[in-house]
């Protein structure tokens, strides 16, 4: 089974470009893209449990320089 979430973030002022980067070589996220809106980039990420989508947000993503806030959508299959 695999675990899958839209990661929506905001940033500083001017890093929306440099955050979508960094965020795309992280292991796990399949898309980081900064686009224009309440948030400055999204990314779409998945893990094999909602622990490690857990551990992948806190430690790999919202650890990274320039990101303000993140708001995480688990992707829910009806």
């Amino acid at each position: 089974m695999v675990v899958q979430a839209y990661i929506l973030i905001q940033t500083d002022v001017g890093k929306a470009a440099e955050v979508a980067a960094a965020i795309a070589q992280v292991k796990g996220v399949t898309l980081a893209e900064d686009v224009t809106g309440p948030y400055d980039v999204i990314v779409r990420a998945e893990a094999r449990n909602v622990d490690e989508l857990g551990k992948l947000v806190v430690s790999k993503v919202q650890s990274l320089d320039g990101i303000t806030r993140t708001l995480t959508c688990p992707v829910v299959h009806i």
